[in-house]
């Protein structure tokens, strides 16, 4: 049944299919196939409706409403100005502005998208005109944007909490060490390149400019301040800090900032509706398929094949790595994470692995997975917004590809770089 429900599922998505018809169409054969018949088929639909009732849920339409409205105002050009004002003057100091800037747009959107939009519009002229090429720009752009599916807010992170039932709190917090772990990684490389390019430097910013910059960026640096901070103090759940973070928004960008108006609330609004119905709905049939899966004994049998049952606990996160990795190449991250992560769960209760570290290697998976060809979802928002053909935009992306799988090996062989401040901030 499984090669059936797979030759279903590429076929539509070949056919051109959205990725919300191949995945209910699996679901619906494979109830049929399991049950004789349409009979029974509110089971199924029961199975879909569960998925998008934990309250936890909530927090994904919130959070993507505060990116829409931040995305749409000056959150965005003042962290940017702000990085620019400290570190634009060394060389290949423009290229760390871009990477810092998509990390602080990622800890105050939770949107990979949302930054390469946010973030790649303002910067990818002055990085241009600066002499740096096309190719390492986009890549920079769309992999240092990916860095947002780990710091928090992570809509991964909510996905993936509420499918395994794990604590997303703990694994915004976990999230921390590997996002900025990155980040050094990427700014190393920015420092390399443009000393091998001998791109030219930007004038040094006198410490008025810079006093400026942080007093107008001090508004939305308060973002991961509320996010973290308060999940980590205890004064609200990830869904409360979601709530706070719209209201914050819209009290920064209406009536601080003054940079939106109010008749553009329904245009926001709408966006967000929209988006939102996609992921729900992904959500939904994403959890029919799993519970098909799980009932045919599916991943049982899988994971069996492929040995994975008898390897230990770190041939089992590797397993998943490379599993996660090669189908986020093809597949929305989303159902990627609806579909693998039950498969997987037998093993990683089996070996006793920390769910937490598993958490943040499968979102580190995906960030991979939606930067990197043939069809990461951002390099089709880069094509989008930028108007560059594909080749060129995948062109630069295998050096950043490569130092973010190293970073998951790192995070494999010291768990900590995850898992210390995780214990840290929720020590007994």
């Amino acid at each position: 049944m499984a090669t059936t429900l797979m030759l279903i599922m590429i076929g539509l998505l070949l056919l051109g299919f959205p990725m919300m018809i191949p995945l209910a169409t699996a679901a619906i054969v494979g109830f049929v196939m399991m049950f004789d018949g349409f009979g029974q088929m509110g089971t199924l639909i029961q199975q879909m409706m569960a998925g998008i009732r934990p309250a936890s849920l909530i927090a994904v339409p919130m959070f993507i409403l505060a990116a829409d409205i931040m995305t749409r105002g000056q959150s965005a050009d003042r962290l940017i100005n702000m990085v620019m004002a400290f570190i634009g003057h060394i060389r290949g100091g423009l290229a760390i502005s871009t990477a810092t800037s998509c990390t602080l747009f990622g800890a105050v959107s939770g949107s990979t998208q949302a930054t390469v939009v946010a973030v790649g519009s303002p910067l990818r002229p002055k990085m241009l005109k600066a002499g740096y090429s096309d190719p390492f720009t986009l890549a920079l752009i769309i992999n240092a944007s990916d860095i947002a599916f780990l710091i928090p807010p992570s809509i991964g992170m909510i996905i993936y909490g509420v499918i395994s039932e794990t604590s997303i709190a703990e694994l915004f917090i976990a999230g921390i060490g590997p996002g900025l772990l990155i980040l050094v990684m990427f700014s190393l490389y920015c420092l390399y390149y443009a000393h091998k390019n001998q791109v030219p430097t930007e004038p040094r910013a006198c410490w008025r400019v810079r006093v400026r910059a942080v007093r107008d960026a001090m508004w939305p640096l308060f973002f991961p301040v509320i996010i973290v901070g308060g999940i980590y103090g205890g004064i609200f759940s990830p869904t409360e800090a979601a709530a706070v973070c719209v209201l914050y928004a819209f009290l920064l960008e209406f009536l601080i900032f003054r940079s939106l108006k109010l008749a553009e609330i329904y245009r926001i609004a709408k966006s967000t509706g929209l988006i939102t119905a996609v992921v729900f709905i992904l959500v939904a049939v994403g959890n029919g398929f799993s519970w098909i899966l799980s009932f045919a004994q599916i991943p049982q049998t899988i994971l069996e094949a492929a040995g994975v049952n008898q390897a230990g606990p770190v041939g089992v996160l590797i397993a998943i790595c490379v599993a996660f990795f090669i189908a986020c190449m093809f597949v929305d991250p989303i159902v990627v994470i609806l579909v693998l992560t039950p498969i997987f769960a037998p093993a990683i209760q089996a070996t006793g692995l920390d769910p937490v570290l598993v958490g943040v290697l499968i979102t580190l998976q995906v960030a991979i997975g939606s930067a990197t060809p043939p069809f990461g979802c951002d390099i089709f928002t880069a094509i989008a917004i930028f108007k560059r053909p594909y080749l060129e935009v995948i062109r630069g992306t295998p050096p950043f590809i490569f130092m973010l799988v190293a970073a998951a090996g790192l995070i494999i062989a010291f768990p900590d770089i995850a898992l210390g401040l995780r214990d840290l901030a929720f020590a007994d």
